[in-house]
């Protein structure tokens, strides 16, 4: 069972880690295409946030901003191959900010062809949310249970 596990993790993050050394083999000085493709979507995000929140966002460096999610992604993706929930909780970071700000649906109208494509893979991107999540319930209540059969006492036979 640990086998399928450990190899159930090793596919699940290899979404990441093949995306984090592909970016990483990009980068550059500018931040590579990564950074040039983010820019658009990441100004379209801020402009989003300041119209329906009235907040403005404070200027972030792309090449800063793609060099995060490649340790989000490279660090958090190798930690979780061996089980780590800290690992989890980084590729979780990354997934909360980058779904948002990559897939915007939102700004395309419900009849256009990049609407369709960019809610699928948000949906996707959500999918991969929801297994973190998964993962990161599951260490705990084993964690949880474990703790909890410790402390049982032992009845004494008489």
């Amino acid at each position: 069972m640990e086998l399928a596990s450990f190899v159930g993790r090793a596919l699940f993050v290899s979404v990441f880690l093949l995306s984090a050394w592909q970016e990483f083999n990009g980068f550059g000085d500018d931040g590579g295409r990564a950074a040039k493709s983010l820019r658009p979507k990441f100004n379209a995000f801020v402009s989003h946030v300041a119209t329906h929140t009235g907040q403005q966002l404070p200027p972030v460096d792309m090449k800063i901003l793609v060099a995060a999610a490649i340790a989000l992604k490279g660090i958090g993706g190798l930690l979780f191959v061996f089980g780590s929930s800290l690992g989890a909780y980084l590729l979780l970071l990354h997934q909360a900010v980058a779904t948002p700000i990559l897939y915007d649906f939102y700004n395309y109208d419900v009849d256009k062809k990049e609407f369709s494509q960019l809610f699928s893979k948000f949906t996707q991107s959500l999918a991969l949310l929801g297994a973190l999540l998964f993962f990161i319930g599951m260490k705990n209540s084993r964690r949880h249970g474990r703790q909890l059969r410790k402390k049982a006492p032992k009845a004494k036979a008489n």
